[in-house]
């Protein structure tokens, strides 16, 4: 055998079959007899081939590589659902090119546009602030797959979480174990998680039957120091209350801090819950009570949805729903 690169000749002659044959095995278009099949993949391993898909891409129209527009490229919260997306392309001969639309429908769109430009030949949207209807029009362009917004055509498909479902669970926690002044650090008024998961804490305290203080709702930003100002302020406006429900994770390592920073003992003074299930959420001090968004799995579903897409199969998909994880910032209220 030569000693360059190994050749679908090589595979061939090794497994004793057509050279046709071991690329129609390769392409998953041929009907063979498993023993034939088991043959050429032994071959392929024996002579170590590596098949240059980038190569068969073209064959079929393809530039192997889809696009993903995150929003903040920094945010530990698309670190997990990039790291379910990376997961999802392994083994599949696609690359990924990723763009930041920074929370700015404009600039998503002028994203999604230098993508198409690219030639890819499929966009994962996560978050973001365009209309659904501008996404169905980049989607009869090249196949979108979006997260937290529902969608459901041919070429566009959506994943969205039960935000409002998961603060009520948040809240709804702190109320069982007795609590009735429960403040809460939201997101940003424009962002539509932010307000699901407001109306979701109001909801919670409906139900209880305790009046909503609006005193008791600081916006925030989504940001550590968003939760660290918004705690301030509710200390330095003197309101009464003995938990937190910080609209994100991050929001609330930044309570956290602040609460330290004033000699308040979580939980022994005030209970903290938070909302995402960040990996740092399992260490920190104490470790946090928290809603779980599937990040990861959305990250790798939603991977595995774009590629059937662009393979002309259904668009299909459904990622585990939210769940309450209870650690060590939570106790019944003395």
């Amino acid at each position: 055998m030569h000693s360059g690169p190994s050749t679908l000749m090589d595979v061939a002659r090794l497994a004793g079959v057509s050279p046709s044959t071991v690329s129609r095995i390769l392409n998953g278009t041929a009907r063979v007899s498993d023993d034939k099949r088991d043959a050429v993949l032994a071959a392929i391993a024996k002579v170590k081939f590596a098949p240059n898909q980038m190569a068969q891409g073209l064959k079929k129209g393809r530039s192997m590589t889809i696009g993903i527009v995150v929003q903040d490229i920094s945010s530990p919260f698309f670190d997990e659902t990039l790291r379910g997306v990376d997961d999802g392309l392994k083994n599949t001969g696609y690359a990924s090119v990723i763009v930041s639309g920074h929370w700015d429908a404009d600039e998503e769109a002028d994203r999604i546009r230098l993508l198409l430009a690219r030639k890819v030949d499929g966009i994962i949207l996560l978050s973001g602030r365009m209309s659904d209807q501008t996404v169905l029009s980049f989607a009869s362009q090249k196949p979108i797959v979006s997260t937290g917004r529902a969608l459901h055509t041919r070429s566009a498909l959506g994943f969205k979480l039960d935000n409002e479902a998961g603060a009520y669970m948040a809240v709804h926690h702190l109320i069982e174990l007795g609590h009735r002044r429960i403040a809460f650090i939201s997101g940003p008024a424009n962002n539509i998680d932010a307000s699901e998961r407001l109306a979701g804490y109001s909801r919670a305290l409906q139900t209880a039957g305790i009046a909503l203080d609006t005193n008791l709702i600081v916006e925030g930003d989504y940001h550590e120091s968003s939760g660290m100002l918004a705690m301030n302020q509710l200390f330095d406006t003197h309101q009464q209350f003995t938990a937190v429900f910080a609209a994100n994770d991050l929001s609330a390592y930044g309570a956290r801090l602040a609460l330290y920073r004033k000699g308040v003992r979580v939980p022994d003074d005030i209970s903290l819950v938070g909302f995402d299930d960040l990996p740092g959420s399992s260490y920190t001090t104490p470790p946090l009570t928290t809603v779980r968004q599937p990040l990861y799995d959305i990250g790798r579903i939603a991977t595995q949805a774009l590629l059937r897409i662009i393979n002309g199969e259904a668009a299909q998909g459904s990622v585990p729903p939210l769940e309450l994880v209870v650690r060590e910032t939570t106790r019944r209220v003395r």
